[in-house]
């Protein structure tokens, strides 16, 4: 039996149907581009939202009319909505064939004239009939990821005052309003990551293991990532979590802790 087409799938055959069409994988997520120029992403739960997304660069006056008349299946994209981009909701019922149309004007927008000439009729899918898993929407919805994050918050949650949140879409916890512990784990990659400060200094120490990463955008300020996609010490992560929550726990906190 041949296996049924996801949205995945449908989105690629539409995409790179358009002539010259590359895909760039770009800040985690797909982009589709010609020539150099991003006609179309393809965006899944971006910072949380929950979606599963094509977000179009479409032509002048196109996202305010589509999102005025119908915001079920489309909305202001966040970062180039501003700049006109269309955002189109694919799991909501929209038909493909109205997809299709959609990512056309878009590439017809920034492609070269000599390539839209040659274009012909829009291409025409068979609807996906699969569903996504709840994982391949939101990667912390994996049993591993779920698994680790029972542990987590059990260490978490031992200690005074501390809260869960999330940032970016990803879970947090809080020593009253700082973080000091975090869970994510990027589509693009699937590797399961925790995050904690430990300093500069120990941030050298641990990196000689390969299973420690200095992650992005908070590396500068101390913090280092420990994959654990496979396997967690438990015992070391607990000390992690330890440290880091004294580094950013006031003092009343502490007390409790040493109490």
């Amino acid at each position: 039996m041949a296996k049924k087409k996801d949205i995945n799938q449908a989105v690629r055959e539409i995409c790179l149907w358009f002539p010259e069409t590359e895909e760039v994988l770009s800040h985690g997520s797909p982009d589709f581009r010609v020539k150099g120029k991003t006609f179309a992403s393809y965006v899944i739960n971006h910072h949380g939202d929950g979606r599963i997304a094509l977000w179009l660069n479409a032509p002048e006056g196109a996202q305010a009319h589509y999102v005025k008349q119908e915001s079920k299946h489309f909305f202001v994209p966040p970062y180039v909505g501003p700049r006109g981009w269309l955002g189109v909701n694919l799991d909501k019922g929209i038909s493909w064939k109205t997809v299709a149309r959609l990512v056309r004007e878009a590439y017809t927008k920034v492609a070269p004239a000599a390539l839209t000439k040659s274009l012909g009729a829009t291409i025409e899918i068979t609807p996906p009939a699969a569903t996504l898993k709840p994982e391949d929407v939101d990667p912390m919805q994996s049993k591993r990821a779920l698994a680790v994050l029972k542990e987590l918050r059990a260490i978490c949650f031992s200690l005074p005052e501390t809260t869960e949140d999330k940032q970016f879409g990803n879970p947090v916890w809080r020593a009253g309003k700082k973080v000091f512990a975090q869970a994510y784990c990027y589509r693009a990659d699937r590797k399961l990551q925790l995050a904690f400060w430990v300093g500069v200094d120990q941030q050298a120490l641990l990196i000689r293991d390969d299973s420690f990463s200095i992650p992005a955008y908070l590396g500068h300020n101390g913090w280092i990532a420990v994959d654990v996609t496979k396997d967690a010490n438990w015992r070391e992560i607990r000390s992690l979590v330890l440290f880091s929550y004294r580094h950013f726990a006031i003092g009343r906190m502490l007390r409790a802790l040493d109490a």
